[in-house]
């Protein structure tokens, strides 16, 4: 369906705010996809990441700043999605005895095993959403948003 139909005008729309409106309207899609497919698991999409950002670690410790600077959605509630997480069981929180400002974060057994669970639902999940595009559809569609970034 074409974006003039969803937002319901019949006005012709400049090409680059046709653009815009777009990508706003398919994020908004997505999420709220997303949001329906992780509601079943108590966790947030902004939790899932920082999950996968933890898993990513591979046993090492991360500190606030490189969780944020790895979060896809940038935000200032880095604290508090840890802290849900802690509450959750998924992470822990380890303040070095050495430097009390250094706050040591890293996935727990019970958070990995949730990943191993909800990453497979979050593939198939990706996979359907995007099963109406080829392999050479979503490789020209990722060319375009870096290039649009750059």
């Amino acid at each position: 369906m074409k974006i003039e139909d969803i937002i319901k005008t019949e006005v012709e729309l400049p090409i680059a705010k046709k653009a815009i409106i777009n990508l706003f309207y398919t994020e908004n899609w997505i999420m709220e996809k997303i949001n329906i497919e992780l509601k079943a698991y108590d966790i947030s999409i902004q939790q899932f990441n920082v999950l996968r950002i933890l898993k990513g670690q591979k046993e090492k410790p991360a500190n606030l700043s490189t969780i944020q600077e790895r979060m896809v959605t940038k935000m200032s509630n880095t604290t508090r999605l840890v802290d849900k997480l802690i509450t959750k069981g998924y992470v822990k929180r380890v303040i070095c005895k050495s430097n009390r400002r250094k706050v040591e974060i890293t996935i727990t057994q019970q958070g990995k095993i949730f990943l191993d669970e909800v990453s497979p639902i979050m593939t198939n999940f990706e996979n359907r959403v995007t099963s109406n595009l080829s392999k050479e559809d979503l490789t020209h569609l990722n060319e375009l948003l870096n290039k649009l970034r750059s």
